[in-house]
């Protein structure tokens, strides 16, 4: 990761560090958690939150991106957890929301990613069909069939089922962020500008 960060010039203002979150003893204005909180654990959902708290300047902002369900708290699926993600676990917002009011944070706002997913993966499944010789070839039979299944599996669970991928906005302070949206759709217009103009973003 270092090596992509300096091949692209930005050595000097990015920093990669293979490590527990927990052993972060760090601030920042910006905290943003993708594809994490899956394996983070139930029992732990508390712990996760009273960091990230305590990660977080007083105008911070943390950004929380994970798998979920939208329906009552309930195990992964048995084969998910033997064979595809050891230890994971998917979290319901009920149980998100319940460990955020007890850190003390404020969601500022939540945004839904509904069939999404779905789409992802079966666009994945329809790439590992293309290939799937290849892949055998590399592992085995076994292993095609299995991560198939997983792909089937889960496609089933997004867009059937009550799985969804949320995002969670945190915020030590109400006001750390402004009223409404437009703020992102205002920055990806400007930069958008910038970029086909040729001219470099200021940060």
């Amino acid at each position: 990761m270092g090596g992509r960060a300096a091949a692209a010039g930005l050595a000097d203002r990015a920093r990669f560090c293979l490590r527990d979150y927990r052993e972060e003893l760090g601030q920042y204005d910006r905290v943003v958690s993708v594809g994490m909180f899956e394996h983070v654990g139930k029992r732990n959902y508390d712990e996760f939150f009273a960091r990230l708290g305590d990660f977080l300047t007083p105008d911070g902002v943390a950004l929380l991106h994970s798998i979920g369900y939208s329906d009552a708290p309930a195990p992964i699926n048995p084969f998910i957890r033997k064979y595809i993600f050891p230890g994971a676990d998917i979290p319901s917002l009920s149980e998100v929301f319940a460990s955020v009011e007890r850190a003390g944070l404020v969601v500022t706002d939540v945004e839904i990613l509904r069939l999404h997913y779905a789409d992802t993966l079966r666009h994945w499944r329809e790439r590992f069909m293309t290939n799937r010789q290849r892949i055998a070839a590399l592992y085995d039979e076994r292993f095609c069939r299995m991560w198939e299944f997983y792909l089937v599996l889960c496609e089933i669970g997004f867009r059937f089922r009550s799985m969804m991928v949320f995002q969670i906005q945190l915020a030590k302070r109400a006001d750390a962020v402004p009223f409404t949206r437009d703020y992102m759709v205002n920055w990806e217009q400007a930069h958008r500008m910038m970029a086909n103009s040729g001219v470099r973003a200021a940060e």
